[in-house]
């Protein structure tokens, strides 16, 4: 376990860092390199091929073909070789079709359905870079944080160490500083490669390369905290509307209706226009089989008309298939029901956390201002021989654990923040509905 650690750390170290990027650059690049994006840009693309799929039912059906051969025998009194040759071609046009209307329609649900895919990618992607963003903010200033604490310790090492060379202190003294300021070694390392693991979630996100030569992102700013007040009821309304999910769900059970149509046309009939030409660019080429000597040519001629047809009794396949289709529509109108019943309750959630930071962050925000008097307290009258060791290392260790809460709930109100704005809908939208 511990030759793997070295080697994925030795991998990290080989990374070098990129110049200090902002939020918004960071959510820049995700939309331009994220490889889910990417994909889901292409499903689009995909999306308006099937929608043309689906309107090839209104268009008319072209067919053409050139026979041709060579006539020749003694027939009738014939007896010359004649090289033939001919074009026939037909034309379909439909002219009446239940299904057409449910057609269109579904061709262009098709396209929103993967417009809003396109955009839940977006906002998931986003995110997650948001998230790895704050993430590597957090363990960088934690680090910093630890560093700055091992400092202090390493200076009360110092000072152990002339006071023990003094003759003012006993070995026990110095020996108790150097384990207390060691302790803080695997702190700092840990939230070292908490680190860097946090840049290259973010890399990962923004869609970079990760090869020996690539530059880890280095996130710019630190996480502060602010207060805010958020409105439950005003944003619930707002969710419903901008939700990516709750769109794509309404799609969806709009998508299996029209299914259900295309299919339940089934049941009626369909009429179509019929246009057939026959070309025949020579004269003297007789029909196969006639009989006739005077009436056995073959010469263009234009037919139209008009057919349909009715399924009238379609053994159960429509039906069936009916059933299947409402069904469909059925388990996803349960699944909106559900979105739009979570949305309040995410959003009570989200609150309930935010409120719970903030009376935490209230509390330590307390607590370090005494934590840090105490400590300076403590370590001035560590030197004159007031306070002993164990109360130094207690008052340090307090103070520490002030510092690392405050930071943790700027860190969480960050997180909560994110959560709020995805779970309102409030993330980037790719396009707007087709109308």
């Amino acid at each position: 376990m511990k030759f793997r650690l070295s080697i994925v750390m030795l991998w990290l170290s080989v990374l070098s860092t990129a110049p200090a990027i902002t939020l918004d650059e960071t959510l820049n690049t995700t939309l331009e390199k994220n490889p889910a994006i990417q994909r889901a840009k292409l499903n689009l693309e995909q999306a308006s091929g099937r929608r043309l799929v689906y309107r090839s039912v209104i268009w008319p059906s072209v067919k053409m073909n050139a026979p041709a051969g060579v006539q020749g025998g003694d027939r009738a009194g014939s007896t010359s070789t004649k090289l033939f040759g001919f074009v026939r071609g037909s034309l379909t046009q439909p002219l009446f079709d239940a299904a057409i209307p449910a057609s269109l329609r579904r061709g262009d649900i098709a396209v929103l359905i993967a417009e809003q895919q396109l955009n839940l990618a977006v906002e998931q992607q986003l995110h997650t870079a948001r998230v790895a963003f704050y993430s590597a903010l957090y363990q960088r200033q934690l680090r910093s944080l630890r560093e700055k604490q091992r400092l202090r310790l390493d200076e009360n090492v110092a000072s152990q160490s002339d006071r023990y060379r003094a003759g003012l202190v006993d070995r026990s003294a110095f020996t108790t500083a150097t384990v207390e300021a060691r302790e803080l070694d695997p702190l700092v390392q840990g939230a070292q490669r908490s680190y860097a693991a946090a840049q290259l979630q973010l890399s990962e996100a923004m869609g970079s390369n990760l090869n020996s030569d690539a530059r880890l992102p280095e996130p710019d700013g630190d996480l502060t905290y602010a207060t805010v007040n958020v409105d439950v009821n005003a944003e619930t309304n707002t969710a419903l509307e901008n939700r990516t999910d709750i769109k794509l769900a309404r799609l969806l059970v709009r998508a299996a209706n029209e299914d259900a149509r295309i299919i339940a046309a089934g049941y009626y009939p369909n009429a179509s226009g019929i246009l057939a030409a026959d070309y025949i660019p020579v004269t003297g080429i007789h029909r196969e089989g006639s009989t006739s000597r005077n009436q056995d040519f073959i010469g263009s001629e234009l037919r139209e008309g008009a057919a349909y047809t009715w399924q009238v009794i379609p053994n159960g396949k429509v039906g069936g298939a009916v059933l299947r289709a409402q069904k469909a529509k059925e388990i996803n109108e349960i699944e909106l029901k559900k979105l739009e019943a979570s949305v309040s309750r995410q959003l009570v959630q989200v609150k309930n956390n935010l409120s719970g930071i903030s009376e935490r962050q209230r509390a330590l925000i307390a607590g370090s201002d005494n934590a840090e008097q105490a400590a300076t307290a403590v370590q001035q009258n560590l030197g004159s021989g007031l306070s002993s060791q164990l109360e130094y290392r207690v008052a340090e260790s307090s103070y520490l654990k002030t510092q690392t809460g405050l930071l943790e709930a700027s860190f969480q109100q960050s997180v909560a923040l994110a959560e709020w704005d995805r779970a309102t809908g409030r993330y980037f939208q790719f396009s707007e509905d087709m109308r």
